[in-house]
């Protein structure tokens, strides 16, 4: 499958993104986390919300968490929940990286920043390393591994664990669809649609029944590291600052917002970020069959769960044009995020007509 390890790797820092290293150097010391020397510090390419960097130590490399500089939605990029939040889920999901320390003075480096272990895999992005091939077999193992680790995430008692207090819970359904709606309105800039009809509804199409768990909200490939001696094999997940106490078939909804199908058009295989097109990967429909033959439930109709997958990702993105739009972020990756919404405002109608022609 692979001609030997090879692990995912930090690249130069982004100019207007660097650490005040010898300020960062003077903090470590003072916390004494056993971290010799000066750091060389480099960054990783993935994501487009916070910004996550490696500290090489003489003696161990870490990983550096914070946000992003300009305006942000309120509650999002918080360093401090994000690191109290995987500190209490580490004991119950052995998938959570360990946290080594917080800083929430802005001096040091110019914002709030925590510090944590770093897992040495790969991690599958957009594609899989060049020397990597998985054969079909070995793909569908890895989805059936990556899903089995989403399942023993919302199986975790959480109640047991002491972690009620973690997030509201009940009347997450509700909040979700109500919070998101409200934020496509404010993030909406002149080249994107109103959403009414999908915002619409979602409002009238709500599940009377949630049940609540422990939920990531950016659980795929991109934040899973792989076992470079066995790429089937799943060694941590990455990327907890959106996780909570919510629906499980809400989180399964937003894994597929990203899952691109093999069969799925130009547009759809242009904005893949993940490996989920080669041949072995299951489709969308299968995941959600083996999601839910693993957890022993039956789901009559997924539509609900899988619009507001989409529609919630149509607004993250809106949201992150709407900061290019208005000169908050220079990054030219962001210049066309417009379009993502407009495709994934056309899959939610679609699913939409979809379950009408089932009904008739």
């Amino acid at each position: 499958m692979h001609n030997g390890p090879i692990t995912d790797q930090a690249s130069k820092v982004r100019p207007g993104e660097e650490i005040d290293v010898q300020s960062l150097t003077d903090w470590i010391a003072n916390a004494h986390l056993g971290l010799r020397g000066r750091p060389s510090v480099t960054q990783y390419s993935g994501g487009v919300s916070n910004w996550t960097y490696c500290l090489s130590f003489e003696n161990r490399e870490v990983i550096l968490r914070r946000g992003p500089d300009g305006s942000k939605a309120k509650g999002a990029h918080d360093m401090g929940r994000e690191y109290r939040l995987q500190k209490a889920i580490k004991p119950v999901y052995r998938y959570v990286p360990e946290m080594l320390a917080y800083c929430d003075n802005e001096d040091v480096i110019g914002a709030e920043f925590y510090i944590m272990e770093k897992i040495n895999g790969v991690i599958a992005r957009r594609n899989f390393p060049k020397s990597v091939m998985p054969e079909p077999q070995m793909a569908q193992r890895l989805c059936h591994n990556l899903l089995d680790g989403l399942v023993e995430l919302h199986q975790v008692d959480y109640k047991a664990a002491g972690l009620e207090h973690l997030a509201k819970g009940a009347g997450y359904i509700q909040r979700q669809i109500n919070g998101w709606n409200k934020r496509y309105v404010r993030a909406k800039t002149w080249n994107v649609p109103s959403a009414c009809f999908i915002r619409k509804w979602l409002e009238n199409n709500m599940p009377k029944q949630e049940n609540i768990c422990l939920t990531h909200n950016d659980f795929r490939f991109d934040n899973a590291v792989l076992d470079p001696d066995n790429l089937t094999n799943i060694i941590g997940i990455l990327d907890w600052e959106l996780a909570t106490l919510g629906d499980p078939l809400m989180d399964l909804g937003n894994m597929l917002a990203y899952w691109v199908n093999s069969d799925d058009g130009f547009f759809g295989k242009a904005i893949r970020r993940q490996p989920t097109h080669l041949e072995g990967m299951l489709t969308r429909r299968q995941v959600v069959d083996y999601y839910c033959k693993k957890r022993n439930i039956t789901v009559d109709d997924f539509t609900f769960y899988e619009v507001y997958g989409l529609f919630r990702l149509s607004v993250i993105a809106q949201q992150i044009y709407y900061r290019y739009h208005h000169k908050q972020t220079r990054n030219p990756a962001y210049k066309h995020f417009w379009l993502f919404v407009h495709y994934m405002h056309k899959r939610c109608k679609q699913a939409i007509r979809d379950q009408g022609k089932t009904k008739t």
